[in-house]
């Protein structure tokens, strides 16, 4: 297959992130992986797409995640025509991008669109992902899975939200991710709350969010494909964040420790009431965030820590994945 990445800048790929677990072991399968920024598109016409892509071909020899990447950084980049690729996997940040490049990700998103019309495989569905471009894509699941929820930017609304959650809430931009500007507010702080409120709506409208308890243990971070959790015999792609101590964040990069989860029943009846809307909306990766008997948030545009959740079940979720794209291909294109 050849198999296209959508990303936001190679320069700004790790050999740890999931991307380039899922490209080496494409590549290792005997994929030719394709590697595109949000601004490498042509428009030619609705019918033709190109773009500025760094290609590696199945047969180059590279023995690492390292390795490929200080590959992909040297290649020169050449015309690809979009419809020659299998696959166009959305695999891009729009946050990376929301300051110096804030056209970037909705770009990404229409020459996405104009590929899958196209009638190549793009994963995950960009004409959903249009509406899960923020966090508010939680309020389109059932009230039971989701904390209770504010949207404003006003602190008058905040205030109010405050009195009915007693002591304690949570702060955050609707458009956000690794754990940027998130705040635990307390009632006895209002003029942190209003600085705080501040902070937050330069860059757009706040989410004050009800304060689960259950959060001191961190979050759990469960994958799904096509709406199904990854289970592998017996063990499930998940990892259970713990932040590190006076940190309410619980994302890898914030200083948080990845420990082997503990998937029960309770978690699974709560992932089956989401799952499927996820599946109905083309969402092949995905990964839930949850917090006791809440999903805090559904990550669907570049969810890591699959690679985590291999190491800590020595399961190789990743071949699975990209095993599982194999047949997806072939049943798209029959």
């Amino acid at each position: 297959m050849n198999i296209a990445f959508l990303i936001n800048q190679t320069h700004k790929e790790e050999d740890g992130f999931t991307t380039t677990l899922l490209a080496y072991e494409a590549l290792r399968r005997g994929h030719t992986i394709i590697y595109i920024g949000l601004a490498d598109f042509v428009y030619i016409d609705d019918r033709h797409v190109e773009a500025h892509a760094r290609i590696i071909t199945a047969d180059t020899a590279i023995g690492s995640k390292e390795e490929l990447l200080g590959s992909l950084r040297r290649v020169e980049k050449q015309r690809y025509n979009m419809a020659d690729v299998d696959v166009l996997w959305l695999r891009f940040d729009p946050v990376m991008d929301m300051y110096n490049r804030p056209w970037a990700a909705a770009m990404g998103l229409q020459f996405a669109q104009l590929i899958k019309y196209m009638g190549r495989l793009v994963i995950n569905d960009p004409d959903y992902l249009v509406q899960a471009s923020n966090k508010l894509y939680l309020e389109n699941f059932p009230k039971a899975v989701r904390p209770k929820t504010l949207v404003t930017r006003f602190v008058s609304d905040i205030q109010a939200f405050m009195e009915t959650q007693g002591d304690k809430i949570i702060l955050k931009p609707v458009k956000g991710s690794g754990g940027k500007n998130v705040f635990l507010i307390s009632a006895g702080a209002p003029q942190n709350l209003k600085q705080t409120v501040e902070v937050i709506a330069r860059d757009g409208y706040v989410i004050a969010q009800e304060y689960l308890p259950e959060a001191t243990k961190g979050d759990l971070r469960f994958f799904l494909l096509e709406g199904e959790p990854i289970v592998i015999d017996g063990e499930y792609a998940a990892v259970q964040r713990v932040q590190k101590e006076g940190e309410i964040r619980s994302n890898i990069h914030q200083g948080a420790t990845a420990v082997k989860a503990q998937v029960d029943d309770h978690v699974l009846r709560l992932v089956e009431q989401v799952s499927g809307k996820i599946k109905e909306d083309g969402m092949y990766l995905v990964g839930l965030d949850i917090v006791g008997d809440k999903i805090m948030e559904i990550n669907v545009y570049s969810p890591g820590a699959l690679g985590l959740a291999s190491q800590l079940t020595g399961v190789d979720f990743v071949g699975h994945v990209i095993q599982q794209l194999e047949m997806k291909v072939k049943g798209f294109y029959r």
